[in-house]
């Protein structure tokens, strides 16, 4: 019988069937952080029970964390308790932390893929809901509540219902200065921040499978913003080129064993989804947002959508949103003044993004009235940065690289966007208060954040490019 990629995995993991209700779903690895972890070990601790299988999570501080000073102790009292908490718990159940001052730490989407703890055919899961991001490695991952992670810390598994699928076909070649931020803008675009509401996403063509992996976590990344259960890609050999060597990939005759499996990997072709969606890349120019939500995006050479070019449902929500951006109907976006870029977050933070900043702003300097973020996804990523020169780029060019953390993404730690300010962010969320009381986000991919840097307004990348 003809299965889609997630059905191969879902089934795989299924250990018992409930008649009429959810499915007892096996977790092949967990995280967690220091926000949603503190209340399910307090679970724990209060039914006298210990961590089931310590050796299958993983945790790493991030949310919370400052990205300046990272030695000295956390000024902000809550996210000092919280962290302090992340410590206390791992060390009482015997889960392996990389904490502040760690090699390994950082963002818990980022490390996952660097480390080679992701891979294909696994269950992931963990109290955020980028955890789709993993599925770009051809695995189910989605994000739980704390609920869920005291359920997933002391039984390894989860009660789940089977979501629908859906498929999403991007065909054709990019055009110059598009990358994966414009084709996941653009396709929230097309079918709302509620458009795949209850479905599992596999994301597959040709302009998909163009993309390194780096490239395909950002798709799968805002897979959840699409109101998606979790997004997917089938591994292929740029998957296990990326896996080969890295910390804790299999290797070997273990190595040869898995590929096996994860070749398998795949929607059989007369594979049934319960809905689909084909898109051209050539359709997709530079995006960016206008709104408070992630499908209010625009070419970036776009007009600000009148009411009138709206449906009904949507224009109480554009009225609003507009409001509270400080924008007008009708307007162009190009030219819109900035006061601050950040490029990070489990987005847009890993070692191709920084990169790719780096090659547009090397011998520019920031606009005078721009204030730059550049916030490494992990230490890996910040000392890959600071070897191959790329900080000494940001130095010159006026951009501050920071240590890494979730940063501007959330107002949630001390990097917050004041109230009023226009921020340009790599980041996967554009909510009212999201980076900070009355800041005002328009999201974007890392090199039209850089054009804005440069510039100090909303620009078009690609009047730099040849």
């Amino acid at each position: 019988m003809s299965k889609t990629l997630f059905e191969k995995i879902w089934d795989k993991h299924v250990v018992s069937a409930i008649k009429d209700g959810p499915s007892v779903f096996y977790i092949d690895r967990h995280f967690i952080h220091e926000v949603t972890s503190p209340q399910a070990f307090n679970g724990l601790n209060k039914r006298g029970i210990k961590v089931f299988r310590p050796q299958q999570t993983i945790a790493t501080a991030d949310h919370n964390v400052p990205t300046l000073n990272q030695h000295l102790p956390i000024q902000e009292e809550q996210s000092r308790m919280q962290v302090e908490a992340l410590i206390k718990n791992c060390t009482a159940h015997g889960v392996e932390l990389y904490g502040l001052g760690h090699p390994y730490q950082g963002i818990v989407h980022v490390i996952g893929p660097e480390l080679g703890i992701t891979q294909p055919g696994m269950t992931i899961v963990c109290g955020d809901s980028h955890t789709s991001t993993h599925g770009a490695f051809g695995s189910i991952a989605f994000g739980i509540g704390t609920s869920e992670v005291e359920m997933v810390l002391s039984t390894q598994c989860l009660l789940q219902t089977k979501p629908k699928l859906m498929r999403i076909t991007v065909d054709g070649i990019l055009k110059k200065g598009v990358v994966s931020k414009d084709i996941v803008l653009y396709i929230l675009s097309k079918i709302s921040a509620s458009g795949a509401t209850g479905y599992a996403v596999e994301f597959a063509g040709a302009a998909i499978r163009s993309l390194s992996m780096e490239a395909r976590m950002t798709i799968c990344n805002m897979s959840i913003e699409m109101g998606a259960r979790c997004g997917m890609i089938a591994p292929d050999e740029t998957t296990y080129a990326y896996i080969k060597g890295r910390k804790f990939a299999p290797e070997g005759v273990e190595w040869d064993k898995k590929l096996t499996y994860w070749k398998t990997l795949f929607s059989d072709v007369d594979a049934v989804f319960d809905k689909e969606y084909h898109f051209d890349a050539a359709d997709i120019s530079p995006m960016i947002t206008f709104g408070t939500n992630p499908g209010m995006g625009i070419p970036i050479t776009g007009t600000i959508p009148t009411k009138d070019t709206v449906t009904e449902t949507d224009r109480n929500g554009l009225e609003q949103s507009l409001r509270y951006m400080g924008l007008e109907s009708g307007n162009p976006i190009l030219g819109q003044k900035i006061d601050y870029v950040f490029i990070g977050s489990c987005t847009n933070s890993r070692i191709e993004d920084l990169r790719m900043v780096a090659n547009f702003v090397k011998g520019k300097r920031k606009a005078s009235n721009v204030e730059v973020w550049v916030v490494p996804g992990s230490k890996q990523v910040e000392q890959q940065a600071i070897q191959e020169g790329i900080d000494k780029i940001f130095e010159e060019a006026g951009f501050i690289l920071r240590q890494p953390g979730c940063s501007a993404c959330l107002g949630m730690n001390e990097d917050k966007i004041p109230q009023g300010k226009y921020c340009i962010s790599t980041s996967n969320r554009n909510f009212e208060g999201r980076q900070g009381v009355g800041a005002r986000t328009l999201l974007a991919s890392p090199l039209s954040a850089a054009a804005a840097a440069v510039t100090g307004v909303v620009s078009d990348i690609r009047e730099w490019l040849n």
